[in-house]
């Protein structure tokens, strides 16, 4: 699907948009509904926005990316979001993904280890009227302890596994959305569900993400 010219309206651009995601699995009437409302244009900015609407992943400040919205709504529709939820966001990028999120739960806390990339997020939450999410500066390998648990988790970024810290930091019931694998290979999404007795993992497909990296990101 190329984009299309200057004379498509928003109208069938949206169209195009939700096709697309829906041609790629995205099924869920909730989020193919979030994901309507959540303007992928105001996320991402300079010579790449006229492709804001293309299912690529694309470069945000940082060397970070913003992922491409089918890989965004497929996690989006793995963690099953019910409207009473708290989510834990690891890896806030551009804001994206915590933007979908936040018409879809109660609460969203997400981290950045770039205090720009927050900043800029922060913006955007602000003049979307999104006063449901907090975002903050942290090292995300270590979730947010003071607020767990959270009953999904969702993290933007590849670890070699699950975190420790971020499974402990999940309810009994609760599903943590992740890619898992080594940085410069193919990674897995694995969707874990934590029951009474331990953790179920479920493998998704093959994706590719940014390594998750322990500390803080250069000023």
């Amino acid at each position: 699907m190329g984009h299309g010219g200057p004379e498509e309206s928003d109208a069938e651009r949206k169209m195009r948009f939700l096709f697309g995601l829906r041609s790629r699995g995205v099924t869920d009437a909730r989020v193919l509904t979030a994901m309507e409302r959540v303007d992928r244009g105001l996320f991402v900015r300079g010579h790449f926005a006229d492709r804001a609407y293309d299912d690529m992943p694309l470069p945000i400040a940082c060397g970070q990316t913003i992922s491409q919205p089918s890989v965004v709504g497929l996690m989006t529709q793995a963690l099953n979001v019910q409207p009473r939820d708290t989510v834990l966001e690891i890896g806030t990028g551009s804001g994206y993904q915590a933007a979908i999120l936040a018409h879809l739960a109660r609460r969203i806390y997400t981290v950045d280890r770039h205090r720009r990339l927050v900043r800029e997020a922060q913006g955007v939450f602000q003049s979307l009227g999104l006063i449901n999410i907090t975002a903050f500066t942290a090292d995300g390998s270590h979730g947010l302890p003071d607020q767990a648990p959270f009953d999904r988790i969702i993290v933007t970024a590849a670890a070699e596994d699950p975190p420790g810290p971020l499974l402990a930091q999940l309810k009994v019931g609760g599903i943590m959305v992740l890619p898992v694998g080594q940085s410069d290979t193919v990674q897995s999404l694995i969707k874990v569900t934590r029951g009474i007795s331990g953790y179920d993992y479920e493998e998704l497909r093959p994706v590719r993400f940014v390594p998750l990296i322990e500390g803080l990101g250069a000023e």
